[in-house]
């Protein structure tokens, strides 16, 4: 498959005005809970949707920094926007390192992709399992029909909604001996049906609603088998991280910047009465403030050094999960701190903090989670390997 009629954009080196683009409207989605539909379109018309897109699609193939790079400058202005396009970027990367869409759908998403955002998103958790990454089989289901397969189930947590270009779905079949793995769905197939049940603390914009499947025909190249281990048992990918799992706690490194920006700046317009000069001239503001810069360059120390790390070939795989657990810890710390440090005005609806700490608390939820991180790895120490 060539690239042949359409042209994938190339990112812009201006990140810097892509983050200060989409905090012009961060604020209204998030209160409006709206799929932000102008973010997006900052984003395509940055290059920023189709980054990980192979060369041998036309695409600029950018590898993992780059990508923490990207999504940290789009966390900055709009972390809601920012996990749309990671659940993008992933998906692309992962067709270019192993190419198994259908043609038809991957040519359809790439021209889609060229005319304006075209989000992609891997659709797994389901209302009774929860996250697959703890365990389990889900029940929706794919039937053999004549031409294909027929698409059956209710998915929960669905980032992006009804504004999804392709869902890929993850099922089992109803062989005799069951198959799991991912459907790749058009979006606008009939059968299709979202329920919004997305009522969140943050990333509020980001629609991540519920969406059920009722008989959605598909092509038998749909279809993409995850194989089981040599003891035949079903593993999540998801359950341990891996160098391309690092976009989300990327992204989060941007909210924790923009909580400093909004520190920074309430610190240097405030000017109690009793202390007749702005706050950020006294040393415990000055403090603070280096207590977050200090969080801040720790999480990104430990991105790019763990990507860098892996870059020269160093077996760091089974430190990985715990690499983002630090990471989260770190942005979350950052926000805390500059939250704490003003109180009541950093609570309040009219100040960017608030909306900066709601949304870096859904840093916990992307899996491997804090507590599957952390009992892996001491498994892993007391069993001497």
């Amino acid at each position: 498959m060539t690239a042949t009629g359409y042209e994938i954009p190339v990112p812009t080196e201006d990140l810097a005005a892509v983050t200060a683009a989409l905090a012009e409207t961060a604020a209204e989605y998030d209160r409006t809970g709206a799929i932000p539909v102008r973010g997006l379109e900052v984003a395509h018309r940055a290059g920023l949707f189709t980054a990980t897109v192979g060369a041998r699609y036309g695409g600029p193939g950018a590898g993992p920094r780059e990508v923490a790079r990207i999504l940290t400058a789009l966390g900055e202005g709009d972390p809601s926007v920012a996990l749309v396009v990671a659940n993008t970027l992933m998906a692309h990367s992962a067709q270019a390192a192993n190419d198994h869409w259908p043609r038809e759908f991957y040519e359809d998403v790439l021209r889609r992709s060229a005319a304006g955002p075209a989000p992609v998103n891997a659709i797994r958790a389901e209302p009774e399992l929860g996250a697959p990454a703890r365990g389990g089989l889900p029940k929706t289901t794919i039937t053999r029909s004549g031409s294909g397969w027929v698409l059956n189930g209710h998915k929960a947590y669905a980032t992006g909604a009804a504004a999804l270009a392709y869902h890929q779905v993850w099922v089992v079949t109803d062989d005799p001996e069951p198959r799991v793995g991912h459907v790749v769905v058009p979006g606008d197939l009939p059968g299709i049906t979202w329920v919004d049940t997305w009522d969140h603390l943050g990333l509020r914009a980001s629609n991540t609603h519920d969406v059920i499947y009722s008989g959605v025909e598909l092509p038998e190249t749909a279809f993409v088998e995850i194989p089981r281990g040599a003891d035949g048992v079903y593993r999540d990918p998801a359950a341990v991280a891996g160098p391309g799992s690092f976009g989300h706690p990327a992204l989060y490194i941007g909210v924790a910047r923009a909580a400093r920006r909004a520190f920074a700046d309430f610190a240097r317009a405030r000017v109690p009465a009793a202390l007749g000069r702005p706050i950020a001239t006294t040393e415990r503001i000055q403090a603070v403030a280096g207590e977050i810069d200090l969080q801040i360059a720790q999480a990104e120390t430990l991105l790019h050094g763990a990507l860098l790390r892996l870059e020269a070939g160093e077996a760091l795989q089974p430190q990985l999960s715990l690499v983002k657990v630090a990471i989260a810890r770190s942005v979350v710390s950052a926000v805390q701190t500059a939250v704490a440090a003003l109180g009541n005005p950093a609570l309040s609806r009219r100040n960017s903090l608030e909306r900066h700490l709601r949304d870096v608390l859904c840093v916990r939820v992307h899996p491997p989670q804090e507590d599957a991180a952390l009992i892996a790895a001491g498994q892993r120490v007391l069993g001497g390997s």
